[in-house]
């Protein structure tokens, strides 16, 4: 019994359960205090972010050594190639699908929250793409100096984060999702915005599991290994992920993922892991990219030209990098894309937000869950890199 209650996945379901009755029935003082709660424990998660990423891709980068830098621009390409991949594919989706789908006219008013009872800001020390480049710069100009000096303080550095990970992240996060589906249940998201919800959501998730599919099986090939030993690890972080609703506060999850799988190396999934959870984001930008058909066919009579959700999609893939930080934050970041390449008004953007928001969580669970894809396929980029002849100096 103490082991289905230690259990990562049974913690978080209980948590959304919970959160979700819990919120049809709260009101008045009990749900400030719940506000105030939700909003302690994410500043103490995203507090903690820039840490993790710094913590653990500064020290893996320092060890690759020679093959640093042609590892980290094929994580690059393979990160683009994935996310613009996707949002291609569900435009494809969305042109055949989107005219003949009966959605509902608004998605409706939800319920206003009152004011948080506890405020009380944490700010990060860093923002979590000055954490991502400062954690790449420190890993390989260690690497290519050959610091064994700094690369054992990183090392301890890193130590000392996987114990804040496993002391205050994790312990935190059932908490922190429990308060997130307790003020969505509250506020209405559950049955009033249903018809939205449910008709461009279904179409959003078969696509985010076919493209799953595909990732996993190019993975597979291309690195000849099996990858369902991989993406059967990933449960606990898609359970996560659709809690927090932020790649980066699934992050301390999915690393405990990775770590997991037989056929990942710890030295290249500590530093794949958390540099995908901000640069890789098919899940998201796939389902914005529905989502715009599906509001400009609503609004305005029609859906934009390929050529212009084109320009949209390759642009989307570029200002998206480092939005998973915060919830929403794909599409906080392209709203200058939406307005100035497809042309949305104040009504678009405003109906686009709101759906996008009801399931952000999903498109989160789709990018963290095809993290691991890639990382296998950056394993054997980094495998074949290193057996290749005439390596020995570094670049």
């Amino acid at each position: 019994m103490k082991k289905i209650f230690k259990n990562t996945i049974f913690q978080l379901l209980i948590a959304v359960v919970a959160g979700i009755i819990v919120g049809l029935f709260i009101d008045g003082v009990p749900l400030r205090i719940v506000i105030g709660i939700k909003h302690l424990c994410g500043q103490i998660i995203f507090f903690l972010v820039p840490l993790i990423i710094l913590g653990f891709i500064a020290p893996s980068v320092a060890h690759l050594r020679n093959n640093a830098s042609k590892m980290l621009l094929f994580a690059f390409g393979i990160a683009y190639l994935s996310s613009v991949g996707a949002s291609f594919f569900g435009a494809a989706v969305g042109y055949q699908i989107i005219p003949h789908l009966h959605i509902a006219q608004e998605a409706g008013a939800l319920k206003e929250l009152p004011a948080n009872a506890v405020q009380i800001d944490i700010p990060p020390v860093m923002n979590v793409m000055t954490a991502l480049v400062l954690a790449v710069l420190l890993g390989l100009a260690t690497a290519w100096v050959r610091s064994d000096e700094f690369s054992q303080l990183l090392d301890t550095f890193r130590r000392m984060v996987l114990v804040l990970v496993h002391k205050i992240l994790l312990p935190v996060l059932p908490v922190f999702i429990f308060t997130n589906f307790c003020i969505l249940s509250y506020q209405g998201s559950v049955t009033r915005q249903l018809p939205v919800f449910i008709s461009i959501l279904a179409v959003v998730l078969v696509c985010h599991f076919i493209w799953l599919g595909v990732l996993y099986v190019t993975a597979a090939i291309y690195s000849g290994r099996n990858s369902w030993k991989v993406l059967k690890y990933y449960g606990p972080a898609y359970l996560t992920a659709l809690g927090t609703m932020s790649s980066a506060a699934t992050l301390g999850v999915a690393l405990d993922c990775a770590h997991k799988s037989p056929v990942l190396r710890k030295e290249i999934s500590d530093v794949t892991v958390p540099l995908f959870a901000n640069i890789h984001l098919c899940g998201s930008i796939l389902t914005e990219t529905v989502f715009v058909l599906a509001v400009s066919q609503l609004l305005y009579g029609s859906m934009p030209d390929f050529l212009s959700l084109s320009m949209f999609i390759l642009m989307l893939g570029l200002f998206a990098i480092g939005a998973p930080g915060v919830p929403g934050g794909t599409v906080l970041a392209s709203l200058g894309l939406i307005v100035s390449v497809l042309h949305f008004d104040e009504a678009g953007t405003a109906l686009l937000l709101t759906i996008f928001a009801l399931q952000d969580s999903f498109g989160t669970a789709c990018n963290v869950t095809g993290d691991g894809a890639l990382t296998l396929m950056t394993d054997a980029f980094e495998k074949r890199s290193a057996r290749k002849p005439g390596k020995g100096t570094a670049e």
